[in-house]
Order: C-alpha cells, then sequence, then structure tokens
C-alpha cells in the first residue's frame, strides 16, 4: 500500500470541507484548543508541584519497563493452529475504525477502548491507601521491607499447595499473582510516605525489587509452560510428516497464515521468541500513560491550528504562517517541503510519542484508536498492513454457498516495503519512524528510541521474529506475481537469542549497558535462553561472593526458582543448588521466618538438613515454642532423633576447652549463660520418650563437662531434667523395639554412668552439708559473766549455758549422723560395684574414644580428693581408727584406687592418715586404728 494512494480520498474530504466552509471553528475567538490545553497542562502541573509539597505522591519512572499483566494471557495454553486467524472485517468496519478487532499475533488478548489513563483512583483504592497509611509500619524504618515479610509464608504455601510436577504452573501462577498483589499494596503504601525520605527510598527499592521478580516469575510460566508441552509432544512432532502431500498442496501455500501457522508449530525458537515479544510488550510501564493521550475529542481532526489559518486565508485574512503547508492530506508535508503550525508540530511529536508506546506495549487497537480520536483513520489504517494473507474460502469444504471475507493483507510485501522506506526517511519523526520499523522488521530505526534493557530486547526478538516469519512466507507461498523485494539489509539480519544478548551489553547506550548487568535481568536472560546450568553457576556466584548484601527477596526467589526446575526434572548440578538453598535457609534463620524454615530444610540433603534446623533449633527458647518446631520438623520428614542429637551436643561443645581444676570439691563456680542453654538443652530430648536414650547419653556427656569445672549444682539441675522413669523408659522402649532385655551396650554403659553420676553428686551435696554443719552451724558458747556480776546476770548466764548445752548436744548428733551418711556415700562412690565408679562393665564394639578419656581423667581427679575429704569428714569428728582404714581402702587390689593417685596426691593423703594416727597415740590406742589387746 502507498502512501499517497491511502491519503487521496481523506485528501478530496478536506478541501470539500474547507470549500463547505464547515471547518473548525477555534473555541473562544482566535485561540486553539491546544493553546488551552496548554495553557491547562501548565496551571495543573503547577497545582500538582504544590500537592507534592503537602503531599507528595509516587511519580518515579524505573529504568526498565514494567507494567500491569492483567491482559496478559500468554501464560494459557497457545493454539498455535489459531495463532494468525483474525476476523474478517466487512468493507464498512475497513473505513470505520471505532472497533477494530483483535490484533495481537500470535496470542491475543482483549484491551479496553483507548480513553486515556485513569488516574484518579477509586474509592476502594482511596481507603485502602489511607488504610496502609494508617497502620502501626508507617513509622517503620522501614515500611516495605516489613509489609512484603508476608511474602515468604505465602510463597511456602504456595509449594504446599501445588507441590506436585503436574502442578507446576499453577505454582507459577501463584508465585506471580502474590508478588503482584504485594506490589500494589506497596505501591499505594508510599503514597502515604514524604518523598526523599529514607523509609520512603527504603519501600521504593523493595517495589522495585517485586516489579522485577514479578515480571521474572511471568517469564518463566509462559516458556515453561511452552516448553514443558513440547517435551510431551516431542515424539509427535518428530514423526510428522512436514513436506506430506498436505502441505505441498497449492490451496494450502495460498495463505500465509498456514505458513506461518506451521512454522510456529514446528520452530520452538521462533514460538518462544514471539512469547518473549509478549512478555516484554506486557511489562510495559504503565507509567508512560500518565498523561491523557486523547486531547481531541469534540472535534477529531488532524493539525486543528494549520487548517484554522487555512481557513483564515481562504476568507481573505492574511496568516503570518509563511512557512506552512498549503494542503492538509498526510503527504503534504513532504511533497510541499514545508510544515504545519508549530502547535501542531509539537501535538504531533506528543501523538506519535504516545502513538510508539502503544505499540511498545502490544495495545494496537488503542493505537488505532489513538489516531482516530487524533483525527488520523488513515494512520490506524497504515498499522493494519502487517496482518497475514488468508481466504478461508478456499478451506471451506462444508458450505458452498457460505463466503467468507478475506482475512490479512495481500499486499503485505508491498505495505512491508512501503514501512521499511519511511522508517529510513530522515524527514520523519524518529517516533513515527520507530513505529512502521517495528511494525516492518527495521531494527535500526527502533534502537533510537528505546531507553531501557527491555526496550532493546523487545526490538531485537521482534526483529528477529518478523525475520524468521517473512523468510518462511516468501520461501512457500505460491502467488501469481512477483514479490516485492525485501532490502538488503533486512535479508543481512540473522539474529539468535545468543546473538541478541551479546549485542545489548555491547550496546552504546550505558544505560542498557548498566540495565545488563542487573541480576533480575540476568536470571530473565538465561531463562530465555533456556540455559539451566549457566543459571544455576551465576546464582551460585551471587552466593558465594555476595550473600550478605544481597537482597532478601532476591535470595527467596532463586531458592524458588531451584526449587521449581527440581519439581519439572530441569535440575543440574545438585551441589551448587545445595548451596543456594542453604544460603536461603541461612536467610530465614537469621530474620525470623520461624514457621517455614523446616519446611525449605526439607529441601536439603539428609545431613545438610541435621546441621541446618539444628543450627535454626539451636537458638530456640521456650518449652512450647521448642516442642512446636520439633512437630514440623516430622511433618517435613526431617529425622528428629538425629537433629536434636546434634542440638544438644553443638550447645553442650560449646566453650568445651576448660582446664581439669586441681580441687574438685571446691565451691562450685557461678552458673552463666551458656551453662544454663547448655542445661536446657537437655529438653530437646526429652519430648519423646522414642529419644530418651539418647537424652541419657547427652545428659551424661554435659554432667561430666560441669563435673570437670567443679560446677555440681548446675550438674544437679542436669540430672534433675531426666525424668526419675528415665532407665525404665529406656529399657521399654528396648522390649518393644527387639522383644529382648538385654540393651545394647552403649545403652547399657550410660545407665551405669548415669548412676555413677548420681552417686558422686550425692557424696558432694553431703560433704558439703557436713562442712556447712560443722564450720558455720555449730553453736556458739556464752561469754562468761564477771566475779562481781549481779544476781539477774548469773541466773541468765546460766539459762545460757543450758540452752548452748541443749544446742551443743543436738548439734553434735546431727553431726554424727551427717558423718555417717557422708561416709557412706563417699564409699558409695570409692567402691562403686561391678569394677569401680565410672567404668564400663560392658565391651561397645563401637567405642567413643573421647567419652572413655573423660571418664578416665575424672577417676583420676575426684577419686584421690574424695578419699581426702572422706578423711576430713572422720578425722574432724574423732573417728581416728576409720580414718586411718582409708589407707586399706585404697591400698586394696579388689578396688586398686592407688592407680588413680599420682606422688602427689599420694603423699598428701598419707600425711592426713598420719594425723590420725598421732590422735590415736595421744588417746593411747593403736596407731593404725586396731584394738589393743
Amino acid at each position: 500500500m502507498e502512501r499517497s494512494t491511502s491519503s487521496n480520498s481523506q485528501t478530496t474530504s478536506l478541501k470539500s470541507f474547507l470549500e463547505q466552509g464547515d471547518a473548525p471553528v477555534p473555541r473562544a475567538e482566535d485561540t486553539a484548543k491546544v493553546f488551552k490545553r496548554r495553557s491547562n497542562v501548565h496551571l495543573q502541573k503547577s497545582m500538582q508541584l504544590l500537592n507534592e509539597a503537602v503531599s507528595p505522591l509516587l511519580n518515579r519512572t524505573s529504568r526498565t519497563p514494567r507494567g500491569n499483566l492483567r491482559y496478559f494471557t500468554s501464560v494459557d495454553t497457545p493454539d498455535i493452529s489459531e495463532a494468525l486467524k483474525f476476523t474478517p472485517r466487512k468493507r464498512e468496519q475497513t473505513k470505520n475504525f471505532k472497533q477494530p478487532q483483535p490484533t495481537r499475533s500470535p496470542f491475543s488478548r482483549t484491551m479496553p477502548p483507548f480513553n486515556g489513563e485513569n488516574t484518579e483512583m477509586t474509592l476502594g483504592e482511596v481507603q485502602l491507601t489511607q488504610d496502609l497509611t494508617n497502620m502501626t509500619y508507617i513509622d517503620d524504618d522501614d515500611p516495605g521491607k516489613k509489609v512484603s515479610g508476608s511474602l515468604f509464608e505465602e510463597f511456602s504455601e504456595a509449594l504446599k499447595r501445588s507441590a506436585a510436577p503436574h502442578q507446576a504452573m499453577n505454582l507459577l501462577q501463584d508465585y506471580k499473582s502474590v508478588c503482584e498483589d504485594q506490589v500494589t499494596m506497596l505501591k499505594k503504601l508510599m503514597n502515604g510516605l514524604v518523598r526523599n525520605e529514607s523509609k520512603f527510598n527504603k519501600t521504593l527499592s523493595t517495589y522495585e525489587t517485586l516489579k522485577f521478580e514479578k515480571e521474572t516469575w511471568t517469564l518463566f510460566h509462559c516458556l515453561y509452560k511452552d516448553r514443558l508441552e513440547m517435551e510431551e509432544k516431542e515424539n509427535e512432532y518428530m514423526e510428522n510428516d512436514w513436506e506430506g502431500e498436505d502441505n505441498k498442496t497449492l490451496v494450502w501455500a495460498l495463505s500465509e497464515q498456514n505458513i506461518v501457522t506451521r512454522l510456529f508449530e514446528k520452530d520452538s525458537v521462533v514460538r518462544q521468541s514471539q512469547l518473549v515479544v509478549d512478555w516484554l510488550e506486557t511489562c510495559s510501564d504503565e507509567s508512560y500513560y500518565g498523561e491523557k493521550a486523547n486531547f481531541f475529542i469534540e472535534q477529531p481532526v488532524a493539525w486543528e491550528n494549520t487548517l484554522h489559518n487555512l481557513q483564515k486565508q481562504k476568507q481573505g485574512v492574511k496568516s503570518s504562517m509563511t512557512r506552512c503547508i498549503t494542503e492538509m492530506d498526510p503527504d503534504a508535508p513532504c511533497r510541499q517541503k514545508l510544515s504545519p503550525d508549530d502547535l501542531d508540530q509539537e501535538d504531533e511529536k506528543y501523538f506519535l510519542r504516545n502513538l510508539f508506546v502503544l505499540i511498545r506495549a502490544g495495545k494496537l487497537e488503542k493505537a488505532q484508536n489513538l489516531c482516530q480520536a487524533c483525527g488520523q483513520p488513515w494512520r490506524a489504517a497504515t498499522l493494519e498492513g502487517w496482518r497475514l494473507f488468508h481466504d478461508p474460502n478456499y478451506y471451506n469444504s462444508t458450505n458452498v454457498d457460505d463466503v467468507r471475507d478475506i482475512e490479512g493483507n495481500p499486499q503485505r510485501d508491498i505495505w512491508k516495503s512501503v514501512c521499511w522506506g519511511m522508517a529510513n526517511e530522515p524527514s520523519l519523526d524518529q517516533h513515527e519512524k520507530a513505529v512502521y520499523a517495528a511494525l516492518s522488521g527495521n531494527l535500526q530505526a527502533v534502537l533510537p528510541v528505546c531507553t531501557s534493557w527491555m526496550d532493546y530486547l523487545w526490538a531485537y526478538f521482534k526483529v528477529m521474529v518478523d525475520t524468521k516469519v517473512e523468510q518462511e512466507v516468501r520461501l512457500l507461498r505460491t502467488v501469481n506475481r512477483k514479490l516485492d523485494s525485501v532490502p538488503q539489509s533486512f535479508e543481512e539480519i540473522e539474529l539468535t537469542p545468543h546473538r541478541i544478548f551479546e549485542d545489548i551489553a555491547a550496546s552504546i547506550d550505558e544505560n542498557v549497558r548498566l540495565e545488563s548487568e542487573n541480576r533480575y535481568h540476568v536470571i530473565q536472560k538465561y531463562v530465555i535462553l533456556g540455559d539451566i546450568s549457566a543459571l544455576v553457576e551465576v546464582m551460585y556466584n551471587w552466593v558465594q561472593t555476595s550473600k550478605t548484601i544481597l537482597p532478601d527477596h532476591l535470595i527467596r526467589l532463586m531458592a524458588h526458582i531451584v526449587l521449581f526446575l527440581r519439581s519439572i526434572g530441569h535440575g543440574c548440578k545438585e551441589d551448587l543448588c545445595e548451596a543456594i538453598l542453604e544460603a536461603f535457609v541461612e536467610n530465614l534463620i537469621r530474620n525470623k521466618h520461624k514457621d517455614i524454615v523446616a519446611h525449605y530444610v526439607a529441601s536439603l540433603s539428609p545431613a545438610a538438613q541435621v546441621q541446618w534446623y539444628a543450627t535454626f533449633l539451636e537458638e530456640i527458647e521456650g518449652q512450647e515454642e521448642r516442642q512446636k518446631h520439633l512437630q514440623k520438623a516430622e511433618e517435613e520428614g526431617l529425622d528428629v532423633a538425629l537433629i536434636t542429637k546434634t542440638v544438644v551436643e553443638r550447645i553442650r561443645m560449646r566453650d568445651s576447652g576448660s582446664a581439669f581444676p586441681e580441687n574438685s570439691l571446691a565451691p562450685d563456680l557461678v552458673i552463666t549463660e551458656e551453662d544454663t542453654a547448655r542445661i536446657n538443652a537437655i529438653d530437646w530430648l526429652i519430648f519423646d520418650e522414642a529419644h530418651r536414650p539418647e537424652a541419657l547419653k547427652q545428659a551424661n556427656a554435659i554432667m561430666r563437662s560441669f563435673i570437670v569445672v567443679k560446677k555440681h549444682a548446675a550438674a544437679r539441675q542436669v540430672f534433675e531434667k531426666l525424668p526419675s522413669d528415665t532407665i525404665d523408659v529406656v529399657y521399654r522402649m528396648w522390649y518393644h523395639q527387639t522383644g529382648s532385655g538385654e540393651l545394647l551396650p552403649c545403652d547399657h554403659n550410660a545407665i551405669r554412668e548415669y548412676l555413677c553420676t548420681r552417686a558422686y553428686l550425692d557424696a558432694v551435696e553431703s560433704f558439703n552439708d557436713w562442712f556447712n554443719l560443722f564450720h558455720k552451724e555449730q553453736p556458739t558458747k556464752p561469754s562468761s559473766v564477771n566475779v562481781g556480776a549481779s544476781f539477774t546476770d548469773r541466773v541468765a548466764f546460766e539459762h545460757k549455758m543450758k540452752q548452748f548445752n541443749l544446742e551443743k548436744e543436738r548439734w553434735m548428733h546431727n553431726l554424727l549422723v551427717q558423718t555417717k551418711t557422708t561416709r557412706d556415700r563417699i564409699y558409695n562412690v570409692l567402691l562403686f560395684a561391678d569394677g569401680g565408679w565410672l567404668v564400663d562393665t560392658v565391651e561397645d564394639p563401637e567405642v567413643d574414644e573421647s567419652r572413655q578419656h573423660q571418664m578416665c581423667q575424672l577417676r583420676k581427679l575426684h577419686l584421690p580428693n574424695l578419699c581426702l575429704n572422706l578423711h576430713t569428714v572422720l578425722h574432724s569428728s574423732g573417728l581416728y581408727p576409720e580414718a586411718v582404714q582409708i589407707a586399706d581402702v585404697v591400698a586394696s587390689e579388689l578396688h586398686q584406687l592407688y592407680k588413680n593417685f599420682d606422688k602427689v596426691a599420694m603423699q598428701h593423703l598419707l600425711i592426713q592418715i598420719g594425723r590420725s594416727s598421732s590422735s590415736l597415740l595421744d588417746e593411747n590406742k593403736d596407731p593404725l586404728g586396731y584394738d589393743m589387746v
């Protein structure tokens, strides 16, 4: 279609319109409508600046286009067979573009008529904004982070709802919807914040991050829906004979739609490239539509100021416009080498800019309505020429009388040639050239008006699809005429997805090059390329090098990408994927998303599950909360027994390098917070009786660590943490499992150690009680009265002495009882049955060398001290013969206690026994404690 031909009827109608004198009359005398509009615009801008000073609103355009994807339908199953079939249009419809048919190819969507951007908020939106403004988190330092924190739980719920592989598309749709809801909420939240403040900037950063994520999940949905469906049909396509008899018929090749439909069916690269174009168009930023574009409604006519000047000249009024066109047809500026009125030129630029924005967003129907609203229906017609030709009457064999209208443009090759020439015309506005270049595949004419990475990507992929379609049509279409040749530069274009991304990364536009490094764009790049290995490697490198500075939402996105790829069987490089998931689990733990940690830990390898969930549980306090998270672990199938064991081991191994004290029965040290944490760690193992054997072993280990540093009170608290029926439970659980009463060697030895520890703690407590009774509770003898004291004083003294004698007698009795109790309890340790204190009686094939070493050291540390303390008790109580007999106990080969003494300890004990022998000699008794004959 030639441009001059398309405008002849329009020129004739405009001339007759002038002759009739019915041209539009400017409103308010000679004031043009555009002038009034500009005045209103300036006034509105002034009011807006004033309004922003009081209550600023969000009005910032991101570098990367974004948009509402409400009308994006490519996420549904694409029907390639109907990809390029469009509703035929009657002749009267061709003249009137009031209701043009849907124009999207190959995946159409329905758009409402163009009526400009509705910038006013609805009542519900206003209410929502007020509610958000009044929320308590509006005073938070980072309200956006606080509001979007719920995304982690919402993603977890979505993952649980759609865990099956066949629900993968539902899962992606849920991810996208959740992000979209958060983006809407954050946008309204920012309306209540003051611009340029710290909290506004932080919230804006979160808003942009979630916008990128929403677009990424949408890309995943549309591409992987196609890829998964193609995997299922791969064998069918391989067996299909595309060069069969049906495809070689002359009738079949007459339809460009048939040819391109087959191209989309057989060539996954072209089909998915069109999906990328469709996705990029739906992501086009809505902020582009912030200004009213339909500013000619009452009298839709192009160049109204120029028309008004020509009308005045016809009436004999002189005009100052000497360089103005004298005819109103669209080709007049090029033909006459003149221009319209200055105001009309400005309006034209504004109109063309909005027109390109609509084309960029894939809103061709809106673009055509805009052309009509601005008095340029001829331009709306030029936007129709790209449609693929199809005559349905060739394929209608059911009803011969049913004649249908022809679809598409039979001279599309001529139209494309004209558009290509217009795109290379230097005198035309760059946005006008870009409009026709985008429709005809002229890449170099589109790029000058592209300002972002996504704009460049859209231009490249749109041209690549157009090139492939044109090549296929020219190769297979059967026509009775020679097709108009395409420019040489068009034939030389050999774009591939990989080359496209390389060219964009090397763009001369610095902003585009910087955006190419945006992490979300990098993810989108590899998703489009289908290079999963490279995507995983890149995400892994981010985690390894920038884990501490990566946004929380980006880490969440990467983890869910890995989980999605696993679910559909496209996982790779499991060690790298594991590292990404571990980074996300660590992020959840750090940010206190406690309720969902178990769910994501379950996606790790068994060894990592134990380590990470144990790390998480270490910081959990409170019995109810601990039990809740253990229950969640069971629901997710985690090894709770091994996890709780690991938790206790981690806690008890903290600061475990303390040196052995010289005197284990010295006054107890203060119990620190770390000690309390180690004591309470046993709680993890007593929720379930099945874990009681492990609880016993871990309690023994913790008590050993406390006893070695003289923290006997702390060891007693650990002992009391274990239920009193622990030994019975261990036997019962083993019997239920095996039906045998013979325990495992490790369990048998753990019970024996538990009894040894109890005996030792009883001995220590008894000695402490004796020590306090002997040194602190002994009655004090009252002071004697003077010789010349009064009768009253003497009577009072006698009364005090009676009281003293009674208390001393009572004290001596208690001391004797406590002495015997302490003696017996210490002997229970020194003479512990079946081999001695802290000595295993059953050989364990899997011996714990560390435990054996600790018990040996405890014997050498505490048994000599117990002997010394026993001597102190007996000697101080006057039981010298028993004190001397300690030497026989130590020297006995039955118990071999002497093996636990070093030279210094033995010398010290003998010195003390020597004191008792001296006391016996002072009483004229045998020095060794034997009865005299």
